[in-house]
């Protein structure tokens, strides 16, 4: 009989040991994002909440007092004919806005360019064209596969040592996480001026993505591409 109950209490202590591991795991977690959102929180000093918005005198004099060299748009989805999701488009509305009232003088737009089908930073560039920026003032990053290998390359690509990061709320807190661990003074300005289909699902993942970039952020390995140096502050 004891024989018998030993095998029977196998399956009972691997059951308890995963469920352990499993706490544990939600643990780490859960604290590794509750420290990147309230440690960052205080570097997002403007708010786009409707379409309408635009940056208010105080929003603008926060964000300029860092004297940011650049506004750094992340890329997002574009359909097949090159045009901007409503992610995205708000991202570069909120950006535009910006610059327009001179927060920062250049605008560097990051995305996915890894296809020749595919093109986020072309169809960000020709947005911001046909809203009347210089084209002198655009800086394109065809390599920013993710949020991690955008801001690593906007350090060691294009030298930025301060800049604004633009995106949405839930991104923003990972971004400029990444952005302290880099040695890049930033602020952050979220552009969020709608519900957007799929939000509950991005936020979801987010929380991993959290937890992963954290990793990576520690041991800073290099991104897909690097290249020659294009420094934005010396134009």
């Amino acid at each position: 009989m004891k024989k018998k109950d030993k095998k029977r209490s196998m399956p009972v202590r691997m059951i308890s040991a995963l469920i352990k591991i499993a706490a544990v795991a939600a643990v780490i977690v859960i604290g590794l994002n509750f420290y990147v959102i309230k440690s960052t929180q205080p570097q997002i000093n403007a708010a786009y909440d409707t379409p309408e918005d635009t940056a208010t005198r105080e929003e603008v004099e926060d964000l300029s007092s860092i004297s940011p060299e650049c506004i750094l748009v992340l890329g997002a989805s574009v359909t097949s004919d090159g045009v901007p999701s409503p992610i995205l488009q708000d991202r570069l509305d909120t950006a535009i806005d910006l610059y327009n009232k001179g927060v920062a003088p250049k605008l560097l737009l990051s995305g996915d360019n890894g296809q020749m089908v595919y093109n986020e930073v072309k169809a960000m560039q020709n947005y911001a064209l046909e809203a009347g920026v210089d084209e002198n003032d655009i800086y394109l990053d065809h390599a920013g596969f993710s949020t991690y290998e955008s801001i690593y390359r906007a350090k060691y690509i294009f030298k930025v040592d301060s800049m604004i990061v633009v995106t949405q709320t839930y991104h923003l807190y990972r971004s400029l996480y990444g952005c302290r661990r880099m040695g890049i003074t930033a602020m952050g300005a979220a552009a969020d001026q709608y519900t957007y289909a799929g939000q509950k699902k991005r936020e979801i993942r987010e929380v991993l993505a959290r937890d992963k970039d954290f990793v990576k952020w520690i041991f800073k390995p290099q991104p897909t591409f690097l290249g020659d140096a294009v420094p934005i502050s010396a134009e």
